[in-house]
């Protein structure tokens, strides 16, 4: 048996999943990184009602305090922050304030593209695949429709649609469904990928065994979808998801920048990019926070996506490391060597000793001459 195979013996596929994605470095490494990323840039800025514990708002203005506002952080000392770490514009607002709140939007814009892409991807995927026919030659043909269009391109007619000042939802501001408009409009453009990938999936497992036995036992087709064929494609749908979403964040990025995404009021990581690029060569504190978080962000949820890849994926076997082999070869050896002894232990305990036998064989060898009585009366006669 292999190390790997020892390792994970006697455990449930959940639990092999979950021991592969925790072993995964460059996963835990970016979940933890963009945790403590989520949670910094919410907290700073607060959520809704709720007040952040930093002293400036994003849309707050003040007097500029170093010249040209230049960053009160510097790495010659970095444990005082100071007042504006980040620096400030030309105007006096808090570079560190609107950085945050850019995170925050990014961060939303990319769960809600993941979100749409998850669900109309997987339907449109799963109804394809189980049913086959005509159904199926019509949503792949409506995929490839999707597919064949520039994403860049569209993105930027039904951004651009969605956050004009004409445009009105509900009664709603501009500035109050501006980032989610845009999140919906960009996750129902970017789901091409999913689907193809759960109809494939589906059309190899409606010819398994357990589906035809559901469908014996009179099970409808809804029940077949979501009971039993759904939850072994999961693995694929996780995946490539997450995957998507580290692709929605530099979309909008891309799109906030050439000035069809999210726009002002509303603040984002690609609209600072965009509203500061003039900047970059005189204060480039201005331009590079907002392309450094951009990055950080991508780069979490790719190895997230990598990891969850590997873990679900039965063909990835772990190379464990040359610590990890001798230490399972000492194991091993002091498991073989326990065994020896305790065989050897049972082998002595078992055989019968000489001299034991040579004292059961004597009195009790049935021989009658060797009794005293027996032969006093043998002698007698």
């Amino acid at each position: 048996m292999s190390i790997e195979s020892r390792a994970t013996e006697g455990l449930s596929q959940g639990a092999i999943v979950r021991r592969k994605f925790l072993g995964h470095k460059g996963a835990m490494a970016g979940l933890i990184v963009l945790a403590v990323i989520a949670v910094f840039a919410y907290s700073a800025q607060g959520v809704g009602p709720i007040p952040g514990w930093w002293i400036h708002n994003h849309t707050s203005s003040g007097p500029v305090v170093n010249p040209g506002g230049a960053p009160t952080w510097s790495f010659a000392n970095p444990f005082a922050f100071g007042e504006h770490p980040f620096g400030q514009d030309d105007i006096g607002r808090d570079n560190f304030a609107r950085v945050m709140k850019g995170v925050q939007i990014s961060l939303m814009v990319m769960a809600i593209i993941g979100l749409v892409a998850l669900v109309l991807g997987t339907v449109i995927g799963a109804l394809a695949g189980y049913y086959r026919g005509r159904l199926d030659a019509f949503l792949m043909r409506v995929t490839d429709g999707f597919i064949i269009l520039p994403t860049i391109v569209v993105g930027s007619i039904l951004g651009k649609l969605v956050s004009g000042p004409n445009f009105s939802l509900f009664g709603l501001s501009s500035a109050t469904y501006m980032a989610p408009a845009l999140a919906v409009v960009l996750g129902a453009i970017l789901w091409t990928s999913l689907a193809r990938l759960v109809r494939g999936e589906f059309l190899a497992l409606r010819e398994r065994e357990f589906v035809d036995s559901a469908r014996v036992a009179g099970a409808g087709d809804f029940r077949i979808i979501v009971k039993h064929m759904l939850p072994n494609t999961m693995g694929v749908i996780i995946v490539n998801t997450t995957l998507l979403m580290s692709q929605a964040i530099v979309l909008e990025a891309a799109l906030s920048f050439l000035g069809f995404g999210i726009r002002a009021p509303q603040v984002s990581l690609g609209q600072l990019i965009n509203e500061y690029q003039s900047a970059f060569a005189s204060r480039p504190w201005l331009f590079w926070w907002a392309g450094l978080f951009i990055i950080l962000i991508a780069l979490c949820v790719n190895f997230i996506g990598d990891g969850l890849r590997d873990a679900f994926d039965p063909r990835m076997k772990t190379v464990p490391s040359l610590r990890k082999m001798n230490r399972a070869e000492r194991r091993a050896g002091r498991g073989g060597t326990q065994q020896k002894t305790a065989a050897q232990s049972t082998t002595t305990a078992t055989a019968p000793r000489p001299d034991t036998d040579a004292r059961a064989s004597g009195p009790d060898s049935g021989d009658t001459g060797d009794e005293p009585g027996s032969t006093g009366k043998g002698a007698s006669h």
